[in-house]
């Protein structure tokens, strides 16, 4: 028997088999010597054993009972090294005594089986199969063998590998070693204990020592962890091996140690002469917990290796983990796990320092079904969210300068489902507020959103940069912070910019420093707002479907480099991303950089099987490893993944399926650590089986696993997602240990969701089937396990384009309709789901409300009564100080606010939305009864389901959320609470509705103005004659009684009845709606008497019973609609107007406000109607005097509805029937010119709101609500509601004129009404709804229209606070500035045959009959060809320095070719240039102004392409003759008019529209190049001499009728291309605009033409055209709306354009229909030539606004239309940069306006057409625009007097010249500080320096003085416009 040194215990076993013999040594602390079982039995066995460390090598041989064996004393158990060693009988030789082993057997194959003996000892042998025959080592520092002194000498690489060694290992194979022993050194490998820290040298020197070994052929037997070496780093924070801290950094190293040497041994020992593992004394019941950990590191290294290699299975012979194999050589230790639990019953036991996987599979593998489903009712601690990203959502793909995507390509070329692009998608570019009114119903805190990379720089590089694409993100940020959102923005999702990926795109390490740069320009831009960042959202989609399976963009198949590649560049740019912020912005921002991973979870598709398991561990290191490893743990991938393709690099020589870069040592320092969070996307979970991958490129070859999905998972849409709810608790767990175990980073769910089909519209239950159990999970990991999830985020907010999916997968919580153009966004049953777990905050208990602001309703009692009203009363002054206002002073719009604590609100009404007409009891109303019976509303429509409120309640919340309005009105139906209309019939389940209702609304601080009674009688009461019974009052009471004690304590603000007028005269009088009682002479009042009645006890009531201690408000709503005089000028129509609000308001409200009674006016006429009529007593009812005392002052405000305007004259009326409306004699009428509505008799009339005013006057002043205003448009309109817009837009705007400057005391404003819903007689025919409600669809979507988005933006605002539109602008034109006024021959000269002048074609036209209004004509006009020096004395006197004029070419050249000069037609311009000079006014020229000689459109005019060379021989007469005179030509004025209104429409001369598909664009084709040749011929010929500049003047204007659209947007720029690019494309960027062109082209071939309707130039004449201009002429007079319209296959230019204009209702008019002032469009036009056209000179060539009707020389409208339109061009100056260099006011004096004749005036002076002298008359316009002449723009008022308000005598100086750079000879062009000058210019700019510089110097003397002065913008922007200038 071999001999064990006394210091080593050992407990020696033989393996049983069916073979009885040998004996089982086993130790107790109460033995020493080993004893025999009563059995046992045993198979084949050969055992090597190492002395020193008790290490067992183990073979298969024949076991021998050897004679004497029982009793036999054998040393005991090794403790420490733990190492258990199984002797059969000692084979009858042994080895040398040199040698460190001894040879124990032969060696054989045979499996081998073991049977337990302790329960804290070994349990079972289960299979070995090891071949092993001798082994040495280990080296020492003296290659010398003295074992008693190992410890001292064992090498450990701190010293070069001794010389020899590898003689000294060939001689160890030559004499029969197989195995060396190589102790590593753990203190010497990791010297600071940590793993991403290694030794390198010493790392480097053990791979040497390895290699050597295998070169000799020995197997090296490396052993991990001796005694003594555990780096005193760790030894000094965690102690020895009871600490877990220890455990874990031990598993760190072993994972190193088998990444540098794997490839080097397959022969393992764990753990070694472990004396400092404890005592030697144990008991068999209790473990040490040292051991414990010891036991368990080994088990958690041992699965560590198997993943790492799992090719070395337990069946090869030479790859296993000897020593401490414990799994595979002595089963699972079942026994000492089971003793570990006891001993440490308190603990987590082995799972809290296993692998990670293991630890969280083992601990959820055990649970049942039921278990795992178990459904958790608890809160989050905070944080939800919702996403979407940019490509899916936004739009606008090439739109302000956006750059092409990958996913934009991808789209175009026709790889996306159903050949969709995201070109349009939801529209989310345009819709910025759509989206955010989303968000604020869904009650998110936080959206997280993608910025689109190209769409901010559209190359990807930094240079690129496009404003306008910034601008859209800085918008939806400030609007997520001002609605209470937190952004999270996610810098990068998949939409890489196209030009990038044109250079390799994430392959191409260049990219790295590109989004670095990216992400700065980010960081600085929005980091103020944005505190939470995603670099990069999904990256691992990116690699593997963008570059590994090209099934995304950009569609590389390559999963072999490419693959990796980009993860490699994706890991380095989120790493220089995340420095940038830490490094420049972290400090001042406080924000977060982290990166949202996307994970499956992954189970062991067998989990009986470790091969499966460990195949599911490495599916999450290859999906989630592979980011998460570098940026989380060390800076590198995983070692599984690295080893993995290390091994098939080996074992695919013909074919390498993986290459994967390598990082550098600082690359990985660079990257690890760059995340101050996690963010994971998880959607579903798959099982995962172990599979030979062979060569087979891609994660499941390369690693060797195979996913699958269990079938009884449910499915989804999608082929990938699949439900798994429990894999989101699981994967957080695993996570949780993996990755954030150590730094304790928080953990952000950042996306999870799953999609419909295109089908699930609404009603999309297993979304929230599957939201409520994924978030229930995440819930669970928090509250359970302790993980720290710190957001749920949803995906995603609204359908999109699901990458190549397209629109098919619908993953939103709003669906989008992606065939309606608005693209409209309605909640799903899973956005309301959503929302209210947000309310609960999870699956508890619904929270506590944050003590909800609530109104605190301070008011004024009225404690005096009024006297009576007079007839007509007092209130008249109303319509003295109304009525006599022009449309002007009517129209123009104020900016103001309302007062802080305004009251914004919707309605709504309880029959009209809530449906539930008999649910729980409810009992009949009268309108129950009356829509039942069928045909009494049209299409028999009643309000059974209606909106279907009573079941969707919060879904009404949703929207009331989202427009945060402060205030709900709406009403209660009274028999859904009292049945029959009485208390006895109580019905608990209505109440509680009311109860959700209004604490829902208060949760929200949204205060519930409630009104008891809206039209709804319970049909009982109605049984008993309703409101003309009497006993209704004390009815009515105990139903308020009842309403004020139930619901009193949190609504305060009550209204006992809505509009009591239309009950008592529609409902009693005419019967048109329910009771349908028709009795209209007496009834009405009856009934009116009791409500008035009824009103004042439940007002007592409240105030006797309940005011005291809830402090509410109680009113009445009344109605009125405003009456305007048919004549304010006559007295009696007067008092009719005044008659006809007391018949309707004044009926209820004299009584209430102010002396308990009726008017006198109705009391006066209804008893003189009754004495007439024969009747004894009046019609109308008496009040006693108590009763007036009770009715008196029984309103603490005074509410009000109101709609429309009526035009009232006094009328006789007829004496029989009776009627109320008979009584009031008076005739109503509607108000002209106003706009209508779907209502034939409610139309718009915004003006009527002084309503307000007259009751101030009327009724003391009261605190007014208006509790309902709103318009009823055509359910068609649905969405695009511009209508409804209109009408707030102009009604809001008069309630604040009311406020701001007639002092009614307005407190709120409530829209009516929050959304469509039973319209009363209109059922659904019409719309009130600030939200379209789909009735056909049983779910009764709501969907925010246009004026929802519209309204929240008012009320944000609190009203209309002053535009920067709006907002003068003080500051200077440039010096020089060209100050001038226009006219046109035609227009102005008459003499239209005098001295031998030609026809026009404008004599011809205006000859014919019905071409000209009142048949005027230009045959004397204004007659300046007889009044040079009169027309001169005008421009003298406006202190202009150039006069815009034409010439009439049939007045030059009769016949319109030179063949005949008429040189007295020449001299008439000879001598107005003369007298121009002479004044020092400049001439501006246009050769061109629409008087084309009527002999040339005799042969086709503009049409025939003969016309060039005439207009060209026309220039040249004039060139040669007045050129000299002349310094600025123009050549054609507005070419477009002439193409479309003379040649298209045929409302102008020459009237032809004959052709309207070709003939425009052939005119248009030939106007351009008669402008081209005209400007070439100047150029080539005349410019050197003459040294003059020659231009167009082009005209245009367009906006979206509604912005957030994108097809109104595409009309806009339509209608800007076919209208100002027509000309200018051509002329300076060169041919018509691709848009243009496309069109067209598309339209004609759809068509069936041969060829596109537009003419094409050639490449000759394009390129010369383009650049014929030196500056930019543009005329400009309004701005239209543009909508999309749809012409179908109509060939002419309005279809092509497919575009119709409207105007703003809010613009002021003028005299002409399509002029309206809309000056905010100015500016934006000239930014768009600025942008466009590069920046060129722009002369604005004509601007001014026309009058028509009675003269008034105080012309107030031009003032206003010439101040406001050119502060916007100082604006676009000096804010946008446009080089605006001159100002032309349209026109000098009133003249012929072409088809409106002289009709329309223009002009700065009157012209008297009735004085055959025709005078001149100054307006008062002349001396406002010749003081912003003078002053060159808009002095500071602020700045005192300014020199430039005090006129001059009339200048004498030179005008100044127009000459932009392009005109300078290039020749003598000198560059100068980065300019192109003249020489000239050059010396000047040389001189002005050294003048600044001296300047400068003195500056720096009076700094201080300067410091304390008060400088404007306007000021400094000037004076460096100035210091520019030289």
């Amino acid at each position: 028997m071999v001999s064990i040194p006394a210091s080593r215990d050992v407990v020696c076993v033989c393996p049983a088999t069916e073979i009885t013999g040998p004996y089982v040594g086993v130790r107790s602390p109460m033995q020493s010597s080993l004893t025999r079982p009563s059995s046992f039995v045993a198979r084949h066995l050969s055992a090597y054993w190492d002395a020193r460390s008790a290490t067992l090598l183990l073979g298969c041989q024949v076991c021998h009972s050897p004679a004497g064996m029982p009793g036999q004393p054998l040393s005991s158990w090794d403790v420490r090294s733990a190492t258990l060693l199984l002797f059969p009988q000692l084979p009858a030789r042994r080895s040398q005594q040199d040698s460190d082993y001894a040879e124990l057997s032969p060696t054989m194959k045979t499996p081998c089986t073991m049977t337990p003996y302790s329960s804290w000892q070994a349990s079972i042998l289960r299979t070995a199969m090891v071949d092993v025959s001798f082994v040495k080592g280990p080296l020492t520092n003296q290659v010398t063998r003295d074992l008693d002194n190992e410890a001292n000498h064992v090498f450990d690489c701190s010293h070069p590998i001794p010389t020899g060694v590898r003689d000294y290992f060939l001689t160890l194979q030559s004499s029969g070693a197989t195995h060396f022993k190589v102790p590593l050194n753990w203190a010497q490998l990791l010297p600071t204990g940590l793993a991403s820290q290694p030794n390198k040298p010493v790392v480097a020197c053990y791979q040497a020592l390895l290699k050597q070994l295998v070169e000799v052929g020995l197997q090296p037997l490396v052993v991990l962890h001796s005694s003594g070496s555990v780096p005193e780093a760790l030894r000094a924070l965690y102690g020895s091996w009871e600490s877990l801290q220890l455990i874990e950094e031990f598993e760190r190293y072993a994972e190193l140690a088998f990444h540098e040497f794997g490839e080097l041994t397959s022969t393992w020992i764990t753990l070694s002469h472990l004396e400092e593992l404890g005592p030697e004394g144990l008991s068999t019941d209790a473990v040490p917990p040292p051991i414990q950990n010891a036991i368990q590191a080994h088990r958690n290294v041992y699965q560590l290796y198997h993943h790492l290699f799992p090719s070395r299975e337990m069946y090869r012979n030479t790859d296993y983990i000897f020593g401490w194999d414990m799994v595979d050589l002595f089963g699972v230790l079942e026994d000492v796990d089971t003793s570990i639990k006891k001993s440490q019953p308190n603990s987590k036991g082995d799972v809290a320092f296993k692998r990670s996987y293991n630890r969280v599979w083992d601990k959820f593998s055990i649970e049942t079904p039921s278990e795992r489903d178990s459904f958790l009712k608890e809160s989050f601690p905070s944080g939800w969210a919702i996403s979407s990203e940019s490509f899916k959502v936004e739009d606008g793909w090439s739109e302000g300068g956006k750059g092409e995507t990958i996913w934009d390509r991808f789209g175009h070329e026709d790889k996306v489902f159903g050949k969709q692009t995201a070109d349009l998608a939801c529209d989310s570019y345009h819709k910025v507020d759509y989206d955010v009114y989303l968000l604020r119903g869904l009650l998110v805190d936080t959206y997280q959103f993608s910025i689109s990379w190209a769409r901010i720089f559209p190359t990807g590089h930094l240079g690129s940069h496009s404003e306008k694409g910034t601008l859209y993100y800085e918008k939806l940020i400030n609007a997520l912070t001002e609605s209470g959102i937190q952004p999270v923005v996610t810098l990068h999702h998949w939409d890489m910019p196209q030009v990038l990926q044109d250079y390799g795109g994430w392959t191409n390490a260049s990219v790295v420093e590109a989004f670095k740069d990216y992400a700065d320009f980010c960081f600085s831009r929005f980091g103020d707002r944005v505190k939470t960042w995603n670099t990069f959202s999904s990256p691992w989609v990116v690699s593997h479907s963008g570059y590994g399976t090209g099934k995304h963009p950009p569609g590389i198949q390559d999963y072999v480099i490419a693959s990796y590649q980009a993860s490699h560049n994706i890991l380095k740019s989120h790493a220089e991303a995340w420095h940038i912020y830490n490094d420049k912005y972290r400090k001042n921002q406080g924000g977060k950089v982290g990166i949202a991973l996307n994970s499956d979870w992954a189970e062991p598709l067998d989990p009986s099987k470790p091969q499966d398991v460990a195949a599911a561990d490495r599916y999450l290191q290859f999906m989630l490893g592979r980011f998460a490893h570098p940026i989380f743990v060390n800076g590198d991938y995983p070692d599984v993944l690295k080893t993995k393709i290390g091994q098939k690099r080996k074992s695919c020589p013909a074919f390498e399926p993986a290459k994967l870069p390598v990082f550098t040592a600082e690359e990985s320092k660079r990257i690890r650590g760059t995340a101050d969070f996690m963010g994971l996307n998880h959607y579903t979970s798959r099982l995962v089986s172990i599979s030979d991958g062979s060569c087979t490129p891609g994660p499941e070859g390369v690693g060797d696993f195979q996913a699958h999905v269990d079938p009884s998972w449910p499915s989804t849409v999608s082929d990938w997602i699949r439900p798994v709810p429990w894999g989101l608790r699981r994967l957080l767990n695993y996570i949780s240990k993996e990755y954030l175990s150590d730094t304790k980073m928080p953990l952000y769910i950042t996306g999870n969701g799953m999609p419909t089909g295109y089908e699930d519209n609404f009603n999309d239950t297993q979304r929230i089937e599957y939201l409520r159990s994924y978030i229930n999970e995440a819930l669970k990991s928090i509250r359970l396990d302790g993980v720290d999830v710190q957001r749920f985020t949803v995906q995603s907010l609204m359908d999109g384009f699901e990458g190549s999916k397209g629109y098919s997968e619908r993953f939103g919580l709003h669906h989008v309709n992606f065939e309606d153009q608005n693209r409209p966004r309605t909640p799903k049953q899973s956005a309301y789901f959503y929302s209210q777990v947000i309310t609960t905050n999870g699956f508890g208990s619904k929270k506590a409300l944050d003590s909800p602001t609530r109104l605190s309703f301070q008011t004024t009692r009225l404690l005096k009564p009024l006297p009576p009203s007079d007839v007509p009363s007092q209130s008249k002054v109303i319509w003295e100080k109304f009525s006599h206002q022009t449309n002007f002073e009517r129209k123009l719009y104020h900016y103001g606010t309302f007062p802080q604590g305004f009251q914004w609100g919707a309605a709504s009404s309880a029959y009209q939305i809530e449906g539930g007409w008999n649910a729980d009891a409810k009992g009949p109303s009268v309108w129950d009864t009356f829509t039942q019976k069928p045909g009494s509303i049209l299409n028999d429509a009643n309000g059974d389901v209606a909106c279907d409120s009573y079941n969707r309640l919060e879904e009404d919340l949703y929207m009331l959320r989202a427009l945060k309005v402060q205030s709900y009105r709406f009403s209660l139906s009274w028999s859904r609470i009292f049945p029959s209309g009485r208390r006895p019939s109580l019905n608990q389940k209505g109440v509680e509705y009311y109860d959700r209702l209004i604490n829902g609304l208060l949760a929200y601080n949204i205060t519930p103005m409630m009104t008891i009674y809206h039209w709804d009688l319970p049909q009982a009461l109605q049984d008993i004659n309703g409101w003309e019974n009497v006993e209704m009052v004390d009815i009515f009471n105990d139903f308020c009684n009842f309403c004020f004690s139930t619901f009193g304590d949190r609504v305060k603000f009550w209204m006992t009845i809505n509009q009591p007028y239309t009950i008592a005269w529609l409902g009693y009088g005419l019967g048109q709606i329910p009771p349908n009682v028709i009795r209209p002479g007496d009834a009405p009042y009856k009934v009116a008497h009791n409500l008035l009645k009824a009103h004042a006890k439940a007002y007592h009531t409240y105030d006797e019973k309940y005011r005291e201690s809830q402090r509410g408000l109680v009113s009445i709503a009344l109605n009125a609609d405003w009456a305007e005089p048919k004549d304010v000028n006559v007295i009696r129509e007067v008092v009719a107007a005044d008659r006809a609000l007391q018949f309707q308001l004044g009926w209820f409200a004299h009584p209430i406000f102010k002396n308990g009674d009726y008017p006198e006016a109705m009391k006066w006429h209804v008893s003189n109607k009754s004495e007439l009529q024969g009747l004894s007593e009046s019609r109308l009812p008496t009040f006693t005097e108590q009763e007036k005392a009770y009715i008196r002052g029984t309103a603490d405000v005074f509410c009000i509805n109101t709609y429309t305007t009526k035009v009232v004259g006094h009328a006789t009326t007829r004496l029989t029937p009776y009627s109320y409306d008979y009584d009031r004699d008076i005739s109503v009428t509607e108000v002209g010119d106003t706009p209508t509505t779907a209502i034939s008799n409610q139309k718009a009339v915004s003006w009527g709101i002084r309503l307000l005013n007259w009751i101030m006057e009327e009724y003391g002043n009261p605190e007014i609500y208006v509790t309902e205003n709103g318009v009823a448009t055509d359910p068609n309109a649905m969405l695009d509601d511009i209508e409804r817009v209109f009408y707030y837009k102009t009604y809001i705007d008069e309630v604040l004129k009311a406020y701001d400057l007639d002092g009614v005391n307005v407190r709120g404003y409530t829209a009516a009404s929050l959304m469509d819903s039973f319209e009363w007689l209109n059922g659904y025919i019409v719309g009130f709804g600030l939200h379209h409600v789909d009735f056909t669809n049983p779910n009764r979507p709501r969907t925010p229209k246009y004026s929802a988005h519209y309204y929240f933006q008012v009320i944000k605002d609190n009203g209309y606070p002053i535009t920067e539109d709006a907002t003068p602008l003080y500051g200077h034109f440039p010096k020089n500035f060209l100050w001038g006024t226009a006219t046109a021959s035609f227009q102005i000269e008459g003499g239209w045959r005098a001295d031998g002048k030609g026809l026009s074609i404008w004599d011809q036209f205006s000859h014919t009959p019905l071409k000209v209004l009142n048949d005027d004509n230009g045959d004397i006009a204004c007659d300046s060809y007889n009044k040079i020096e009169e027309d001169v004395a005008l421009l003298k006197q406006l202190k202009v320095v150039h006069y815009r004029f034409s010439i009439s070419w049939p007045r030059v050249l009769p016949d319109g070719t030179p063949k005949h000069i008429n040189e007295l037609g020449l001299d008439y311009y000879h001598r107005l240039l003369d007298a121009l000079l002479a004044a020092n006014i400049q001439p501006h020229v246009t050769l061109y102004h629409w008087d084309l000689p009527q002999a040339l459109q005799d042969v086709g005019g503009w049409e025939n392409e003969t016309v060039v060379t005439r207009f060209r021989e026309y220039a040249d007469v004039l060139f040669s003759r007045l050129g000299h005179k002349v310094k600025v030509w123009i050549t054609l004025n507005e070419p477009y008019n002439v193409a479309t209104a003379g040649y298209g429409y045929g409302v102008h001369a020459p009237g032809i529209s004959s052709t309207p598909a070709t003939l425009p664009y052939n005119v248009g084709h030939n106007l351009i190049k008669a402008h081209a040749e005209a400007w070439h011929l100047y150029n080539d010929v005349y410019r050197a001499k003459q040294g003059s500049v020659i231009s167009i003047t082009l005209n245009s204007d367009a906006e979206p009728r509604n912005p957030y659209k994108q097809e109104d947007v595409d009309a806009a720029q339509r209608l800007i291309q076919f209208f100002i690019g027509w000309f200018a494309h051509p002329i300076f960027n060169g041919d018509y605009s691709e848009m243009m062109k496309t069109i067209i082209r598309d339209r004609s071939l759809a068509a069936g033409l041969p060829k596109s309707r537009l003419p094409e130039f050639t490449p000759a004449e394009i390129q010369r055209i383009k650049g014929t201009h030196d500056f930019f002429g543009f005329n400009h007079y309004t701005t239209v709306l543009a909508f999309y319209i749809d012409y179908g296959d109509l060939q002419h230019y309005e279809a092509d354009r497919g575009a119709g204009a409207m105007s703003d209702r809010t613009y002021l008019d003028s005299g002409s229909s399509w002029l309206k002032v809309s000056p905010f469009g100015f500016r934006k036009i000239l930014k768009f030539i600025k942008d466009e056209y590069g920046n060129p000179p722009v002369v604005i060539t004509e601007n001014g606004i026309s009058e028509e009707g009675p003269l008034d020389l105080n012309d107030v409208l031009r003032i206003y239309n010439f101040e406001t339109y050119i502060n916007q061009a100082l604006k676009a100056y000096l804010l946008d940069g446009v080089d605006v260099q001159g100002y032309t006011a349209w026109s000098l004096m009133d003249n012929f306006e072409w088809a409106s004749g002289y009709s329309e005036r223009f002009g700065l002076f009157y012209v008297n057409h009735s004085d055959s002298a025709l005078p001149r008359i100054a307006k008062k316009s002349v001396s406002s625009y010749e003081t912003i002449v003078n002053c060159n723009g808009f002095p500071d008022p602020s700045q005192g007097p300014h020199p430039c308000l005090n006129p001059l005598p009339e200048g004498t100086s030179a005008p100044p010249t127009l000459l932009p750079t392009s005109s300078i000879p290039v020749e003598n062009i000198v560059s100068f500080l980065g300019m192109e000058l003249s020489p000239n210019s050059a010396e000047s700019g040389l001189y002005a320096m050294f003048a600044l510089l001296i300047v400068g110097a003195i500056a720096v003397i009076t700094s201080s003085y300067c410091l304390l002065k008060k400088k404007k913008i306007s000021s400094n922007v000037e004076s460096m416009n100035m210091e520019m200038k030289l």
